[in-house]
């Protein structure tokens, strides 16, 4: 999904004690020729209505002259920003500076073993471990992905599933970055291996059946990369046997698989964002049984299921936008047999659900604000947990564990770094059980965070938060990146970053818009920013840029915009729309050329995504994307200073999207700003995988803004 979007979540700081910066301290070098694509007309006709693509060969991953150009583009990139060469070193020591480089996750519990993830100091990757009954136990290290990643540019691993006995680890790994993943076994008594692998699944959906020798798996198509049959595999068999128990017929649904939290029952599940969803179900203890169907899919009719007792609990939006809670009898999964639990409210969208024993956790939504409420399974007595700041995110941590009382949870704010506690849910008691330390000096009280609620120009009131140094000045001066993402119902939830502490104690302001097209404020939210009410999320982000003006917290020479993914769908077309508004912007792997991707199913992803941007075989929906098409709407006129990243081997936004858009712009536009494209030729939608080698990428973002600042220091 273009949905695995690029989150540089909230942040800290930012140091406005400094003078404001100048622009003339820093001098681009002049005299270089930007690389130039050659102009290859195709033509496409669809409705009556023609489109000429002259980049379009640019879509030949292979072929030598496309990889030349790309090559090229690097090199220009590398020359123009050489002059910023010391302050990337110093950024990315920076950012990597506050990284505790020895540490670990803190551990759970789970059928008899504390799980936990460590990393060493110096090195890339994470080392998987556990430890039997007690963490005084010796130490079991599953899978050390240092080791495994050796001889690879790029190497990922996905989901991991230990067997009931506890003797066995499934897992899977992607060494191309295209999230085509192999599963493999491994023997946590032996230390071995087995010799089977199976190519081209879903890296995070493997289950486990209860016999322990029975694994279940999505098979993706390798042209597409959609997940679209599952697949059962028996320990030990040739994977050319496995049995296909399931198969989505239709390419607009994703699909899964999952072991219920009690154990007791292996789910498959379909799901077409935001419109439709369906579940089968088979017990974990007969793995060659049938599954069966829970209820059956409708069109705009959505349902979770978690296993109870003797019941099954279902958030739905049967009738109810924002989702309410039912139940339903274990023997009647019916709809005709739901019960209500949970009323649905206006004000309040209910994310998800978990269940134990003797407790009911909800996750809601209300202002754009994450909230757990806690539910008593005998007196149904129920209250929210409380929080001491005024913008933050909360939610459920990992809770493997059915049979307790202690919720895990993880909070985090602007100012707060990322914090896991454990919450006793009868006595109401919490204990923080592990902080992510911030090395570096970093003090949290030398900061604080604000939500504003700007008015757009159809008077709805859409919030911003925003994180900045105690004693800043509104006074226009300070540098501001505004960030958002605006899409498939996906909330942006004001977190910590320390990563962005390095622009924000340069000057920064760092804020996030909460435009529509998420649903930080319902499910209202979303349905006004998707399909033919799209134009909304560019409106949205452009009056909050106008806003933050208007308030004086910056100015048009100092606003910054950052996006990616469909996130950058977004930065493309505020600035073929408001140029003039952005000193810079930030346009990671962004989906750009929308009519063209959407028009062809070959794609990966784009048959699943016709409910969230349209079908461009329907024409209404044609005409509606091509009006806003970052690609199709670039035109002769000045653009504001932009960076635009790719990967080559990108699965959710194929990256001659962006380099034909480089293409166009450098083509049409009539300004001397800059206009750099580089692309990661080792990686895809993430970027690296390594644990610091991302904060490479990042540095060059960072002295990317920093240099339109004037300031190198």
């Amino acid at each position: 999904m273009r949905n695995i979007f690029i989150l540089p979540i909230a942040a800290t700081l930012v140091a406005f004690n400094q003078p404001s910066p100048t622009m003339d301290t820093f001098k681009w070098p002049g005299g270089i020729q930007a690389p130039v694509a050659e102009k290859e007309a195709k033509v496409f006709v669809a409705h009556g209505d023609q489109r000429i693509d002259n980049y379009y060969w640019l879509n030949q991953r292979e072929n030598p002259k496309v990889l030349s150009y790309l090559n090229a583009e690097n090199a220009y990139l590398d020359t123009v920003m050489s002059g910023t060469k010391e302050l990337r070193e110093k950024l990315f020591q920076e950012m990597k500076s506050r990284i505790k480089e020895k540490d670990e996750s803190l551990p759970y519990k789970d059928n008899g073993y504390w799980y936990y993830t460590r990393y060493e100091e110096g090195k890339q990757y994470p080392v998987f471990c556990r430890k039997k009954e007690s963490l005084e136990a010796p130490e079991e290290i599953l899978l050390d992905q240092n080791i495994m990643a050796e001889g690879f540019k790029y190497y990922s691993i996905g989901g991991r599933a230990v067997s009931d006995n506890n003797e066995l680890l499934a897992f899977t790994v992607d060494s191309v970055s295209r999230r085509l993943y192999g599963l493999q076994v491994k023997n946590l008594v032996t230390g071995a291996i087995y010799p089977e692998t199976i190519p081209n699944v879903e890296g995070n959906y493997i289950v486990w059946a209860a016999d322990n020798k029975t694994i279940f798996y999505v098979k993706k198509d390798v042209t597409t990369l959609l997940g679209y049959q599952v697949w059962r595999h028996e320990l030990g068999t040739d994977p050319a046997k496995d049995v296909m128990v399931f198969e989505e017929k239709d390419n607009r649904f994703y699909i899964g698989v999952y072991r219920t939290k009690s154990k007791k029952y292996i789910s498959i599940f379909s799901n077409m964002n935001q419109v439709s969803t369906e579940f089968r179900l088979l017990e974990a203890a007969q793995p060659t049984g049938l599954f069966k169907i829970f209820e059956p899919r409708k069109e705009n009719f959505q349902y979770s299921i978690e296993h109870f007792d003797d019941r099954f609990y279902v958030l739905t939006d049967w009738d109810a936008p924002n989702f309410r809670l039912m139940q339903t009898p274990e023997a009647k999964t019916g709809k005709k047999n739901w019960k209500e639990v949970i009323a649905h409210r206006k004000d309040v969208y209910i994310s998800n659900m978990l269940v134990f024993k003797n407790h009911l956790v909800l996750g809601e939504v209300k202002d754009a604000l994450n909230q757990l409420r806690v539910i008593d399974q005998t007196s149904k007595e129920d209250y929210y947990i409380s929080f001491p700041e005024t913008v933050f995110a909360a939610f459920q941590h990992i809770n493997p564990d059915y049979n307790t009382n202690l919720l895990r949870f993880s909070y985090t704010s602007m100012t707060t770094p990322g914090s896991i506690y454990d919450f006793n849910m009868d006595t109401r008691e919490r204990v923080l059980k592990k902080q992510t330390e911030v090395l570096g000096g970093f003090k949290q009280e030398d900061y604080a965070a604000e939500r504003l609620w700007a008015t757009v120009r159809d008077g709805v009131k859409v919030p911003i938060s925003l994180v900045y140094k105690k004693g800043m000045k509104k006074d226009g001066s300070n540098p501001l990146l505004l960030y958002a993402y605006g899409s498939y119902g996906a909330s942006m939830s004001p977190g910590f970053n320390s990563n962005i502490i390095s622009l924000l104690d340069r000057g920064f302001i760092y804020a996030i818009a909460h435009v529509r097209g998420g649903q930080e404020l319902g499910r209202h939210w979303y349905d006004q920013g998707h399909m033919f009410n799209k134009k909304n999320t560019f409106y949205d982000f452009i009056d909050c840029g106008e806003f933050l003006i208007k308030e004086q917290y910056t100015s048009k020479e100092h606003l910054y915009a950052q996006g990616g993914s469909a996130g950058g769908l977004l930065m493309g077309a505020i600035v073929n729309m408001r140029p003039d508004l952005w000193n810079g912007v930030i346009a990671d792997v962004p989906f750009v050329d929308v009519i063209t991707t959407m028009s062809d199913p070959s794609i990966p992803l784009t048959t699943g995504e016709y409910k969230e941007w349209g079908n461009p075989a329907v024409k209404e929906e044609y005409s509606y994307m091509k009006s806003y098409s970052p690609y199709d709407n670039v035109e002769k006129k000045a653009y504001p200073n932009m960076l635009v990243t790719t990967g080559l081997h990108d699965s959710q936004v194929q990256y001659f999207e962006p380099a034909k858009w480089v293409a166009k712009l450098r083509e049409l536009k009539t300004d001397n700003n800059k206009l750099l494209f580089k692309i990661n030729m080792d990686a895809g939608h993430g970027g690296a995988s390594g644990r610091f080698d991302y904060l490479k990428d990042k540095a060059w973002q960072y002295a990317f803004l920093l240099a339109l600042e004037g300031k190198l220091e």
